[in-house]
Formats: C-alpha cells, sequence, structure tokens
C-alpha cells in the first residue's frame, strides 16, 4: 500500500467521479456505477440501516459511499482522482465495496481492549461490534470531507497492539510457574504488570496471577533482600520470547518509578498492597488469601 497523508478530503469515491465526469465519452461507465451503486445501496439497508424509510436508504447510501472509499483508499493505487476512478472501473463497485468491507471485519476480529471476556465468542455480540465499527468507519456524506480511513488506520494499530498485549499475556499465563492459568476471561495488562512486578525479586519464576498473600510476601521479600531490579529484570527477559520483550521493556519503565519505588520505598504496605491490587493486578488477582 502506498503511504499517503490522510488528511480531510472528499470521499475517495467522490474524486473517481469527478474525475468521471471530465471525461467526454462517460455515459456508459456513468449508467454502469449509477446502477452498482443503487444496488448496493439496497443491500447496506436491508442489512445494516432500514430499506423501508427514505432515512434508512440515504444512512444506507452514505455507508456505501464511505465503504467504497475506503476500498479504494487502502487499494495501495497512486494518489490521483483518475487512478481512483481507473481502479473503480475496472473492478467494479460492488468488488471495490466489498475489499473496504473485508478491511472492516478484518479490523472487528481484532480486540477493542487488551481484554478476553466470555461475551467476546458470542455470536451477537461480533455481530453487533461489526456493525458498530462499520457504521462508525463508513458513514461517508458525499458532499462533505471524510476522515474514515485515517479512523481506521489509527483503530488498526491501536488493536494491533492490543493484540500484541493479549498474545504475550498468553504466553505469561502458559508458562505461569505454578501451571498454566485457564480462566477463559483475561485482564492481559493486569498479566503483564504482575509479570513484570514479580520478576524483580530475582528468583525465576513466572507469576501471571496472584493472591494476596503473594503479593504481602513479594514486598516483605523485597525490602529485605534489596534485590537488583535491573539484573532481575534481564534474567526475566531471556525467558521471554524476542517478539515480546519491547513490551515489556516499555512496561518495566512505565512501573519503574511508580509502583516499584514505592515497594522498595518506604511506603506502608497496606498503602503499596492496595495499590497494587487496585491499579496493577485486577481480575488477576485470586480471591482467596493465597
Amino acid at each position: 500500500m502506498n503511504i499517503t497523508s490522510f488528511t480531510a478530503r472528499p470521499p475517495q469515491l467522490v474524486q473517481a467521479l469527478e474525475a468521471l465526469a471530465l471525461r467526454t465519452d462517460n455515459r456508459d461507465a456513468a449508467d454502469t456505477l449509477f446502477h452498482e451503486l443503487c444496488g448496493i445501496t439496497v443491500l447496506v439497508a436491508k442489512k445494516f440501516t432500514n430499506d423501508r424509510t427514505a432515512d434508512g436508504m440515504l444512512e444506507a447510501f452514505h455507508l456505501t459511499v464511505g465503504c467504497i472509499s475506503l476500498g479504494i483508499s487502502l487499494a495501495g493505487i497512486a494518489d490521483s482522482n483518475e487512478a481512483r476512478l481507473s481502479f473503480l472501473l475496472q473492478n467494479g463497485a460492488e468488488y471495490v465495496f466489498q475489499m473496504g468491507f473485508r478491511h472492516i471485519k478484518e479490523l472487528s476480529a481484532l480486540p477493542y481492549v487488551a481484554y478476553i471476556s466470555d461475551f467476546d465468542n458470542d455470536a451477537f455480540i461480533q455481530q453487533r461490534n461489526l456493525k458498530a465499527i462499520f457504521l462508525e468507519i463508513c458513514r461517508a456524506d458525499p458532499v462533505s470531507t471524510w476522515t474514515g480511513d485515517a479512523v481506521f488506520q489509527n483503530e488498526l494499530l491501536d488493536r494491533k497492539r492490543n493484540q500484541k498485549i493479549i498474545d504475550c499475556a498468553k504466553w505469561l499465563r502458559k508458562h505461569h510457574s505454578d501451571g498454566p492459568v485457564k480462566d477463559s476471561e483475561l485482564d492481559a495488562n493486569a498479566v503483564i504488570s504482575l509479570a513484570v512486578i514479580f520478576a524483580i525479586s530475582g528468583d525465576g519464576r513466572i507469576v501471571s496471577r496472584t493472591g494476596q498473600r503473594g503479593i504481602e510476601n513479594l514486598i516483605e521479600r523485597t525490602r529485605e533482600t534489596r534485590p537488583d531490579v535491573e539484573a532481575s529484570w534481564n534474567d526475566f527477559l531471556k525467558k521471554i520470547p524476542p517478539e515480546f520483550q519491547p513490551m515489556l521493556r516499555e512496561r518495566m519503565e512505565e512501573l519503574r518509578g511508580t509502583i516499584i519505588k514505592k515497594i522498595f520505598g518506604k511506603t506502608k504496605i497496606k498503602t503499596v498492597l492496595t495499590e497494587l491490587q487496585d491499579h496493577y493486578a485486577g481480575s488477576e488477582q485470586d480471591i482467596d488469601y493465597s
């Protein structure tokens, strides 16, 4: 895909039609596009809006414009109206619409947050999320500017990062020192934070879940033995797959001057314990006192 700057401008479909208007012999192409756009709009209205009301049809038309524009934007073609038109005419509006919608489906399959719940595999929830993303990104008014492709790219980066966080947390759970953690729900950020925090002890364990007693023991042992945090973290990272190490280093930098400093400092153990439970352990702390 060509790297282009995403700025506020007319939807790519509109830009292609502007190029079509400049062609002298454009009647056949215009008729073909008109009928294709009408057919796509009706299908979108039936599935996502309402084909029985004027508002539903208008909303479906705006979604059609945006979805085709997304397909054009991400097709890796030259940044010109003529190139957009040529791509559209060569492939057909329906195909380009399907390209755009495929991107939306792929985005919807990636996690919105770094948290997995039992609802994520529910077909109704998945369909609802797909519709929400489609409406958010692909709504485009032909007479206004549109930045849906920029929104898509930003959302894609965020969700890919969430997926990497989840993959890292799953690996840490699988290699948990007391045996794999198989809970269906996963607070990935909490797993990573716990693993980084417990790694300061330098005892070689990978901790992805703990109880209150484990946290208390970590604080007491750390204050008593004063382990070398850098050496402990380096030993910990040697056990981690290379693709996850940058993320863990980033988390280490985030925690170094906050909770790690308090664990080593003179803050009351009860205060440190409460902060760690409330802001770092999340749902990855066992309820029982163990």
